[in-house]
C-alpha cells in the first residue's frame, strides 16, 4: 500500500484494510476530498438519495454480512440526518460505522454555514463518537470505531471529520483489523444451578431474544431443544431461531402488547429462560410485571436491571457455549414440557389464526390471507424484511421464519421507512438470492426516493405497498384511547404508476385470488418490483387489545 498523500486517502486505506466493500452515502464540500479519493479505489460508492436510507442500508448490510456497514455524509443537516438511522442501528443492534464532515477546525469558534458539535449531536444514538483532530489519528479511530461497533451489544459508532484533516498531509499507516473479543463460559457452579432449576421446573419456557438470532447461538440453542424439549417464545427480532423440525417447540412471536397466546406461557412458567434478550424489544413491564417464577438470563453482556427485569441467575459470556454446557447438565425427565396441555392450547390457537388466512377471500385483501400465500409460495431462504406500523405487528405474530435474519423489522426503535432501504442492502449482502421487503402506505413514502437507487443499482427484490391511505397503527390506538382517530388519514398514491415513474415495474392486486399469480410474476421480474395490495384492516383493533380470549388465563 503507497503512502498516503492526505487525510482521505488514508482513511480510505484504512476501510480497504477492515474490508470493507461497500460505502453508502451522499456528497458534499467538506467530504469531497474522500469521493475523490474513491473515483480511484476502495470501497465501492452506493449513492443514496437521504442520509437517513443511507445509514439504513449500512446497518442492515453490517448485520447481514458481519462487518460493520460503512455510510459518509457531509457536515451540518448530513450529519443531523443520521440520527435516526444511527440510533435504529443502535437500538436494534445493527454494526454500523458512520463518517461525517465537518468545518475546518479552525472554524469552530465561529458562526459559519453548517458548523456543528457533530460528537454531541451523535452522543446519544451512538456506542461510540469522536472526532479527529489529527489526520495522523485516523487509524486508531476507524479501528476504534469498527471495533466498538461490532462489539455486543452490535451498534453504531460515529466519525467526526474536519474539512482540513482529510485534506492535510500525514504520515500514520493503516492499522490491522482487531478481532472481535473472545467472551468466555459462565463459572461451572452457575451453570450447574441453571440447569438444575430447568430439571426442577413444572413448566420452563424459553424466550429468544434479537441476539439468539446469531448463527452460532442459534446453533447451540436448536442443539439445546433437540436434547431436551422446551416450549420457546421469541420477540420480533428473534424469528427463526426455531427450525421447521423443532416447530413442536414453537409457541409464538411476542412483543408490543401482552395479548398473546405466548404469553400465557410467560405468566405461568416457573422458569423463563431468556437467551439475548435485550428489554427495548418487547418492556418487562408489559409481560414480566407481576410474574412469581424464575428469571434466568443468558447473554453475552449485562443487561440493564430495572423494577420488572432482575434475574435471579445471570450467565454470561459467551451464549453459544453457555447454552452447550448447559444442554449436557439437563436430565432426562419423564414429562416433555413442549407437550403439556397448556402448550398444546397456545399452539393450537396460533394455528387457529393461520388457518382463518386461507378462508379470507374477500377484497380488499385480508392481512392474514396475504401472508398465508406468501407463505407458501417463497422458500425458507428468502430474506424477507418489514416496515413498521400494523404491517408489523401482523408480519411479526403471523408470519412464520424458520432460519434467523430471514425475516427482519426495526423492534428497538419501530422506525418508520426502513424496509425499501433495508431491501436494496440486503441485496447486495445477499447476491443472488430472493428479497421480499413491505411497507404500508404511509411507511412507504418515508424512503420511496431510494427507488431510483434500487433501478440504478439494478437490484432484484419485490416490494409490498400494504395500502389503506392512513397511518393505521396510530389509528386503532387513538380509537382505543379516544374513541375516534385524528390526523392520521392521506390522499391515495397510484403505486403502480409511482414505480414506472422511476423506471421499475409496477403491479396491483385486484381480488385475493390474485396473490399468488401476481406474487409469482413479480418475483420473476428482473429488477425492483412495486406491488400495490389494497389491504382490509377491518381487525386491526384486535392486534392491541390487551385482553383476548386467547390470553385470558
Amino acid at each position: 500500500m503507497v503512502k498516503a498523500k492526505n487525510g482521505a486517502e488514508l482513511l480510505v486505506q484504512c476501510l480497504e484494510a477492515q474490508g470493507v466493500k461497500y460505502i453508502f452515502g451522499i456528497p458534499g464540500a467538506k467530504v469531497d476530498t474522500i469521493f475523490d479519493v474513491l473515483a480511484d479505489h476502495g470501497p465501492r460508492l452506493i449513492l443514496c438519495r437521504h442520509e437517513q436510507n443511507a445509514a439504513f442500508m449500512a446497518g442492515m448490510y453490517g448485520l447481514l454480512s458481519g462487518t460493520p456497514g460503512v455510510c459518509l455524509v457531509t457536515s451540518g443537516p448530513g450529519v443531523t440526518n443520521l440520527a435516526t438511522g444511527l440510533s435504529t442501528a443502535t437500538y436494534d443492534g445493527y454494526p454500523l460505522v458512520a463518517l461525517g464532515g465537518n468545518v475546518r477546525r479552525g472554524q469552530r469558534h465561529i458562526k459559519t454555514h453548517q458548523s456543528l458539535d457533530n460528537v454531541g449531536v451523535m452522543k446519544s444514538v451512538t456506542k461510540h463518537s469522536v472526532e479527529i483532530y489529527d489526520g495522523d489519528s485516523i487509524p486508531e479511530a476507524v479501528v476504534n470505531a469498527f471495533r466498538e461497533s461490532g462489539e455486543p451489544p452490535l451498534g453504531a459508532t460515529f466519525i467526526s471529520l474536519p474539512q482540513d484533516v482529510l485534506m492535510g498531509p500525514v504520515e500514520a499507516v493503516p492499522l490491522s483489523p482487531m478481532r472481535p473479543s473472545a467472551h468466555g463460559v459462565a463459572g461451572a457452579d452457575a451453570i450447574q444451578e441453571v440447569a438444575r432449576r430447568i430439571n426442577n421446573a413444572r413448566l420452563p419456557v424459553i424466550f429468544a431474544g434479537m441476539f439468539a438470532s446469531r448463527h452460532d447461538v442459534t446453533a447451540a440453542l436448536r442443539d439445546l431443544l433437540r436434547r431436551y424439549p422446551l416450549p420457546v417464545v421469541n420477540t420480533y427480532q428473534a424469528a427463526g431461531v426455531v427450525s421447521r423440525d423443532l416447530f413442536n417447540c414453537y409457541a409464538g412471536s411476542l412483543g408490543i402488547f401482552c395479548n398473546q397466546p405466548g404469553d400465557r406461557l410467560l405468566r405461568q412458567a416457573d422458569v423463563v429462560l431468556t437467551v439475548g434478550f435485550d428489554p427495548a424489544e418487547y418492556d418487562p413491564e408489559v409481560w414480566n410485571k407481576g410474574r412469581t417464577g424464575a428469571l434466568i438470563d443468558i447473554a453475552e453482556h449485562r443487561p440493564a436491571i430495572d423494577r420488572h427485569f432482575q434475574p435471579h441467575l445471570e450467565l454470561i459470556g459467551d451464549m453459544a457455549a453457555n447454552l452447550r454446557t448447559l444442554a449436557g447438565q439437563l436430565a432426562s425427565r419423564s414429562d416433555d414440557p413442549s407437550a403439556t396441555p397448556l402448550v398444546l392450547e397456545v399452539q393450537d390457537a396460533l394455528l387457529t389464526f393461520k388457518v382463518e388466512g386461507v378462508r379470507e377471500s374477500g377484497f380488499p385483501i385480508h392481512p392474514l390471507r396475504l401472508i398465508y400465500e406468501l407463505r407458501h409460495l417463497i422458500g425458507d431462504d428468502v430474506t424477507v424484511l418489514c416496515d413498521i406500523g400494523s404491517i408489523y405487528v401482523w408480519m411479526a405474530r403471523y408470519f412464520q421464519a424458520y432460519e434467523p435474519y430471514r425475516l427482519l423489522f426495526s423492534n428497538g426503535q419501530q422506525t418508520l421507512g426502513v424496509a425499501l432501504p433495508w431491501a436494496i442492502a440486503t441485496c447486495l449482502a445477499r447476491p443472488g438470492e430472493q428479497v421480499v421487503s413491505m411497507s404500508g402506505d404511509g411507511g412507504f413514502l418515508f424512503s420511496a426516493m431510494e427507488l431510483e437507487t434500487a433501478v440504478r443499482e439494478k437490484c432484484h427484490f419485490v416490494h409490498l405497498v400494504w395500502c389503506d391511505g392512513s397511518y393505521d397503527m396510530v389509528k386503532i390506538q387513538q380509537v382505543l384511547k379516544y374513541h375516534r382517530p385524528f390526523g392520521v388519514d392521506f390522499g391515495p398514491v397510484d403505486i403502480v404508476k409511482y414505480a414506472e415513474a422511476f423506471g421499475a415495474t409496477g403491479l396491483r392486486i385486484h381480488g385475493a385470488d390474485e396473490i399468488g399469480p401476481v406474487l409469482r410474476q413479480a418475483l420473476d421480474t428482473p429488477g425492483p418490483v412495486l406491488v400495490e395490495v389494497p389491504i382490509d384492516y377491518r381487525h386491526n383493533q384486535d392486534l392491541c387489545a390487551m385482553v383476548s380470549e386467547h390470553a385470558t388465563s
